[in-house]
């Protein structure tokens, strides 16, 4: 199992931070990978929704969020916290909290704030403590 860290550092995803899970997201399913990108809450999830069909015009990222009878079929699932959806191979984490469960490899989306750094390098120490393999990325 694998933990890659993508701290926002370039501007256009530090104004839009979530044109990164995008991108992230795109790469995932261009791949052939289904995936779960776990959200803070329902609003995040509806202004993901929304992004990931404008984000690039030449991209098509099949996406849903959570709880309809399509979520199997779905390559790329928006996972509101009061919505259980089984695991998939790669995960893109927005939430306060480390992943856990069986996945093979957990996508971390760290802030430019300097401040809002801190809980995740607590994260990396608590995957490292699990056996991950962790990476960091400068995005």
């Amino acid at each position: 199992m694998r933990a890659d860290f993508y701290l926002i550092d370039k501007p256009r995803f530090r104004a839009e931070p979530l044109r990164l899970v995008c991108e992230l997201a795109r790469k995932a399913c261009d791949a052939g990978f289904a995936s779960l990108i776990l959200v803070r809450d329902m609003v995040e999830a509806e202004t993901l929704d929304d992004l990931l069909w404008s984000f690039d015009p030449e991209a098509f990222i099949p996406h849903q969020i959570a709880g309809n009878e399509e979520d199997d079929e779905t390559p790329v699932l928006i996972v509101p916290p009061d919505i259980d959806t089984p695991m998939r191979p790669l995960i893109i984490n927005l939430r306060p909290a480390p992943v856990e469960g069986d996945f093979e490899r957990v996508l971390e989306v760290v802030p430019a704030d300097p401040a809002a750094r801190a809980p995740l390098r607590e994260r990396w120490r608590q995957y490292q403590a699990r056996g991950l393999s962790v990476h960091k990325h400068d995005m």
